[in-house]
């Protein structure tokens, strides 16, 4: 019976993700942008950028700006409505002004997963597990690169959903200080078994000074439901007084709505207008 559950849950995840549910249609506005080529030596291979910049940014020649990272982030992916409601937001003083820079998939389901020891988890794509060289290539590669090209501050969120939200998780525990803001929707925490979560307690009593911010969240979805409320739990026992977190699940979402249809609120309340971070 358990066995029979996990296809179930694995077939879902697969109709969910194969048909890029939550991408952009090709015919989507998108506020104005520029797009560059990164050559990748880490993953070998190159990467095409889309960088978002909010309004006056080229006649304020002093100001820097937080940046917002984002995997989906190709134009026909995600990086259209997530650029357009910091866009919208930031012209309705709703939210302070940042960079929205979108990284555009290759292999999605390489980069997004860690290491598995579940069969069926390795059935989901011909490669999976590449998310250490992935966030290598954030770290050493993009950062620097985004650094050089715009004028940012030292303040870093990133923001996805899915497959998306488990590597933003994974990246939490594994390299906090990586980003100041972790914001997962829907995160997949059931790959691996779920050991994020199952190793979610001592990783946090091994990280006592932290003081990013975490925000978590789940749609209506019973293989992501149970994990995320495991999580929280944990983080209500183990989590450094320093971390600011919070877990919201949204039975009145789906999981192939959740991002376009929580992200508006998420990303006004995590950067309003006239705040500052706390530095991790």
């Amino acid at each position: 019976m358990r066995q029979l559950m996990k296809r179930a849950c694995l077939f879902l995840f697969a109709v969910m993700t194969a048909g890029s549910t939550t991408r952009a249609e090709a015919t989507e506005p998108v506020p104005p942008h520029q797009s560059f080529t990164l050559e990748s030596k880490t993953l070998k291979e190159n990467r095409r950028i889309n960088v978002y910049t909010p309004p006056g940014y080229d006649a304020a020649k002093s100001t820097r700006y937080p940046v917002l990272y984002m995997p989906d982030g190709g134009l026909q992916e995600d990086f259209p409505h997530v650029a357009t409601t910091v866009d919208t937001a930031i012209r309705a003083g709703e939210m302070r002004p940042l960079i929205v820079v979108g990284i555009e998939n290759t292999e999605r389901r390489r980069d997004m997963t860690g290491p598995t020891q579940v069969d069926e988890d390795r059935k989901i794509a011909p490669r999976v597990g590449g998310s250490a060289a992935f966030r290598g290539f954030i770290r050493d590669e993009l950062m620097p690169q985004v650094r050089r090209r715009y004028r940012v501050t030292k303040e870093t969120a990133i923001i996805g959903e899915s497959l998306a939200g488990l590597f933003i998780v994974e990246t939490f525990f594994l390299q906090p200080k990586l980003f100041n803001t972790y914001i997962a929707l829907s995160p997949s925490l059931w790959w691996n078994g779920e050991e994020l979560v199952r190793k979610a307690s001592e990783r946090l009593e091994a990280q006592p000074d932290l003081r990013n911010t975490l925000y978590l969240s789940s749609a209506d979805e019973d293989n992501i439901v149970p994990a995320v409320a495991r999580l929280e739990e944990t983080l209500r026992t183990s989590a450094p007084a320093g971390l600011k977190w919070q877990c919201e699940p949204r039975p009145d979402l789906r999981h192939d709505n959740i991002y376009r249809a929580a992200s508006p609120r998420v990303l006004r309340k995590w950067f309003p207008p006239g705040a500052t971070h706390r530095a991790p």
